[in-house]
């Protein structure tokens, strides 16, 4: 029997990477692929349930899909991820329409629970009761949902943080690292296949291989990824803030492929708040970061995230916040209200203001605006490599820098840029300033890709 699946991916790129890998194992069950969920015979909703706002998302794309069913359109609905993991037979009660859940240790199991629902059977919830344990190779590395000449290649799951307020590790398990040949391989795989973009992802990536070695092995990887052959460049994405080591600044110092970019979300800057989130090793880490760190790697570009609205802070508390994001002037900075999650210390914590939080929220990114723009006035005139991503109208390209993290950072539109040109080129280019959080350039003539790579 003929059976189509199509993606719904929700979440975060790591959650994107599972997708990624429930879709080789089909492949190799020779199940086929959909262009789209609404051309499928079974939709598949891979679900995030890291806050409130995710978990309403994937509720109302399960409602959607089962709606979908319900008109005739398509045969079966499956849920996975996330939200299967966290709440398992929770959920059959709050979906009555939905054929069969998959927790994420399970994800092997796609293609029977496919061929179960596509034959009008309900395979109900398959996920085991403890925490999740296992790591996963691609079974096709280079079936990528991106869109792009890019990918997320996962080198761990879970975390072992205890932050007061995440769920995150009552949900992925303790932090578990894949094989380093393993990884090393799938890079070279995409590299062949022309990826000219990785972006390396985990919980906390500079803790890659503390669980084997018993200590971080992260520049090690780093170095590995970078000696492989090819045009290519890659990203270091999420970290502690008190994990960079010498060695990681190293490795961004003396990289040929790396991007000079470091993700580190600092969630706060106030020692009182940071040692309520269970965050007490991050306060040294946190204090003057920005500073140091780009005074080790020059041109260094930081990201960062932050969290306000936290049970007990007060405006003294969020006050300090600000003036260290004025004063630290991250290049990318992401900011989310304190959501109360069940099953995490801080759930039994007398919830701030919300109307107090989303305010503070809109301060904060009101600043981050003003410094966005700053360092776009301060950038116009610089040279860099950019990485065509997508022709737009009158001849502009959609393109983005190193500078440039997917998804999150903002993209650049390139102007000039020859008819020659395709997706996946790296062209020289010059910044001629931004609109909003994009930056705008031109292809740079004058310059050679060698001398771009070096500014």
């Amino acid at each position: 029997m003929s059976v189509s699946v199509g993606f719904i991916s929700l979440g975060c790129s790591k959650n994107l990477v599972d997708s990624q890998v429930m879709a080789g194992y089909l492949k190799a069950g020779h199940i086929e692929l959909a262009a789209s969920p609404e051309t499928a015979d079974v939709i598949l909703v891979n679900t995030c349930s890291f806050i409130e706002a995710a978990r309403e998302e994937a509720a109302e794309a399960i409602l959607s899909a089962c709606a979908h069913k319900a008109d005739g359109n398509c045969r079966a609905v499956i849920v996975t991820g996330c939200m299967v993991q966290r709440y398992r037979r929770r959920l059959e009660k709050a979906f009555p329409d939905v054929d069969a859940f998959l927790g994420i240790d399970e994800l092997a199991r796609i293609g029977e629970v496919v061929t179960c629902v596509a034959k009008g059977k309900r395979c109900g919830v398959i996920a085991g009761e403890g925490d999740a344990v296992k790591v996963y190779n691609p079974t096709y590395p280079t079936l990528l949902f991106t869109g792009g000449p890019f990918a997320y290649l996962k080198i761990a799951d879970g975390c072992d943080h205890r932050c007061a307020y995440c769920a995150i590790p009552n949900i992925r398990g303790h932090f578990r690292s894949r094989v380093m040949e393993d990884i090393v391989s799938e890079a070279a795989g995409m590299v062949r296949a022309g990826v000219k973009e990785i972006n390396l992802i985990s919980q906390d990536s500079l803790l890659y291989g503390a669980d084997h070695s018993g200590k971080p092995r992260i520049a090690e990887l780093m170095r590995r990824i970078d000696d492989l052959d090819g045009d290519f460049r890659f990203r270091l994405l999420y970290g502690y803030p008190a994990g960079v080591t010498d060695d990681v600044l190293e490795a961004l110092n003396t990289a040929r492929h790396v991007c000079k970019y470091l993700d580190l979300p600092i969630q706060h800057s106030h020692p009182a708040i940071l040692k309520a989130m269970n965050r007490a090793p991050a306060v040294k880490a946190t204090e003057g970061m920005a500073a140091r760190l780009r005074q080790a790697v020059q041109g260094l570009v930081l990201r960062t995230t932050c969290l306000v609205g936290f049970p007990g802070e007060t405006e003294a508390q969020f006050e300090h916040l600000l003036a260290t994001v004025a004063e630290s002037k991250f290049d990318h900075l992401g900011v989310f209200a304190f959501s109360p999650e069940e099953g995490t210390p801080a759930f039994d914590l007398e919830e701030a203001d919300p109307e107090v939080a989303e305010e503070r929220c809109q301060r904060l990114m009101a600043l981050q605006k003003k410094i966005v723009r700053e360092r776009a006035k301060s950038l116009t005139g610089a040279r860099d490599v950019a990485l065509l991503l997508r022709r737009g109208a009158s001849g502009v390209w959609l393109a983005r820098l190193p500078r440039q993290a997917p998804d999150v950072d903002g993209e650049t539109f390139v102007t000039g840029v020859t008819e020659a040109a395709e997706v996946g080129d790296f062209v020289p280019v010059e910044i001629t300033g931004g609109k909003g959080y994009d930056l705008e350039a031109r292809f740079e003539t004058r310059n050679s890709k060698q001398e771009a790579r070096k500014g």
